[in-house]
C-alpha cells in the first residue's frame, strides 16, 4: 500500500473551521493537508456563481459579530460589502418585516406607539394564562402573546421541526425578542456583511500555498495518510461507524431556479410562516449583494426530517442527543493524535464567528 509523505496534520473538511484551522498552523510551519469528500471547498458557505451572481448552494450565509478580533481576522480574506439582514415575513396575504419589532406590531394591530403594543402583547399573555409552559406552543405564547405566536412562529416552528408545536418541549425556545423600535436589523452584532466576491473566494484565500484534495473520502484513504494529528470536522458518530446509535439532525433541500427577471421578491431573505406554504423561506440570492443582472436567482427551502445518508444540518440538542453526543466525546477522549472541530464534529450550531473561534482556539492550544 502507497504511503504517502507524512504530515504534521490531515484535516478533514475544507469547510471554514478545516481552512482556518489550516491556514493557521500553516503559517505557523506546519505541513497540512486538507481533504473533503465533496467536489468543492467552503463546506456550507460554499457559493458558486451563476449569471455573475454568488448562490448560496447551502442556505443563506450572513457573516456577523460583535468580536472585533474575529472581524478583523477575517476581513484579511475578504472585503465585506454593507448588507444588513432585514428578512419580511409572509402569512397569507399578509407581509410582516423581522424581527418582531414595531413595524411587524404596527402592521399587525395598525397602532404606532411602544405603549400600545407592549399593553396587547402584555394583556394577551395575561389572558392565555399560563404559568408553567407545558410545551413551545405555551412557552412562546407565554413570551409573545397570541397574535405573534400564530402568524409568525406557530407554522414556521411547525415546519422547522416537522411536528406539531403542541409535540415540542418548552426548553427550544428560551427566548424570543422583542423590539419597541422601528428597526428592522435582524442581527443586534456591530459587524455585519457578505463577501463582496463570495465566500467560496474568501475560502480560496485561506488555503492559499496548501494541498488540498477534493473528492476524496476520508474513510477510503485514511490509511494511505500518515499525520501525526487528524482534525476531523465531519459528524463524530461516523467516526465511530456509529457504534453508539445515530445523533440525529434536522436536514433542509432546497430547490433552485433562475428566473428571468430582474426582481423577484424585492429581498434577499422571505419566511413563508403559514403551514400550509411547504417550504421555509425563498431566498433570492442577489440582493446580498445589491445585484443588477438582468436576470435572477431564488431557492425554496424546506426543513426535512434527517433519516442517515441525508446531509446534516441542524443538531437536535435535546436530552437523548446531548448524553449521545457525551458518550462519543468519552471515545473521543481514548485517541491520540485526535481532535474534532465545527458544527457536525462538536454536534452543536455555530455561527460562522463562533467556528472561526473555535477553529483559532483550537490552534493555540495545539501550541501551547
Amino acid at each position: 500500500m502507497e504511503i504517502y509523505m507524512k504530515y504534521d496534520y490531515l484535516i478533514v473538511g475544507a469547510g471554514l473551521f478545516g481552512a482556518v484551522f489550516a491556514r493557521e498552523m500553516t503559517d505557523l510551519g506546519r505541513k497540512c493537508l486538507v481533504i473533503d469528500k465533496r467536489d468543492h471547498i467552503a463546506g456550507n458557505i460554499y457559493t458558486e456563481e451563476i449569471d455573475g451572481i454568488h448562490v448560496h448552494r447551502y442556505g443563506a450565509h450572513i457573516f456577523h459579530t460583535s468580536d472585533k478580533k474575529i472581524w478583523e481576522y477575517v476581513n484579511q480574506f475578504t472585503e465585506f460589502n454593507q448588507y444588513i439582514n432585514s428578512p419580511v415575513a409572509v402569512y397569507g396575504d399578509e407581509l410582516y418585516n423581522l424581527p418582531f419589532n414595531m413595524n411587524t406590531f404596527s402592521r399587525m394591530w395598525g397602532i404606532r406607539t411602544p405603549a400600545q403594543a407592549k399593553e396587547i402583547i402584555e394583556r394577551q399573555i395575561r389572558e392565555a394564562g399560563i404559568a408553567e409552559p407545558a410545551n413551545l406552543e405555551e412557552q412562546a405564547i407565554s413570551l409573545v402573546g397570541t397574535d405573534v405566536y400564530e402568524k409568525l412562529i406557530k407554522g414556521y416552528t411547525q415546519k422547522q421541526w416537522g411536528r406539531k408545536c403542541t409535540e415540542l418541549p418548552a426548553f427550544i425556545i428560551k427566548r424570543l425578542p422583542l423590539r419597541f423600535t422601528y428597526d428592522n436589523n435582524y442581527f443586534n452584532d456591530r459587524y455585519q456583511g457578505i463577501p463582496i466576491d463570495g465566500y467560496t473566494r474568501m475560502v480560496e484565500r485561506m488555503l492559499e500555498g496548501i494541498e488540498v484534495r477534493l473528492d476524496t473520502d476520508y474513510f477510503r484513504v485514511r490509511h494511505e495518510i500518515e499525520a501525526d494529528t487528524t482534525v476531523y470536522t465531519g459528524p463524530i458518530d461516523e467516526y465511530f461507524d456509529y457504534s453508539l446509535g445515530h445523533l440525529q439532525y434536522r436536514s433542509l433541500r432546497f430547490e433552485t431556479e433562475k428566473m428571468e427577471c430582474e426582481n423577484y421578491q424585492g429581498n434577499a431573505v422571505v419566511n413563508y410562516t403559514a403551514a400550509d406554504v411547504p417550504y421555509t423561506r425563498i431566498i433570492e440570492h442577489k440582493h446580498f449583494t445589491f445585484g443588477k443582472q438582468p436576470v435572477t436567482v431564488i431557492t425554496r427551502e424546506y426543513s426535512s426530517e434527517w433519516k442517515p445518508g441525508d446531509e446534516p444540518y441542524y443538531p437536535v440538542n435535546d436530552s437523548r442527543n446531548t448524553e449521545l453526543y457525551r458518550k462519543y466525546q468519552e471515545l473521543a477522549g481514548q485517541e491520540q493524535g485526535l481532535i474534532f472541530g465545527g458544527r457536525l464534529g462538536q454536534y452543536q450550531y455555530f455561527d460562522m464567528d463562533k467556528v472561526i473561534a473555535s477553529a483559532l482556539s483550537c490552534v493555540q492550544s495545539q501550541n501551547k
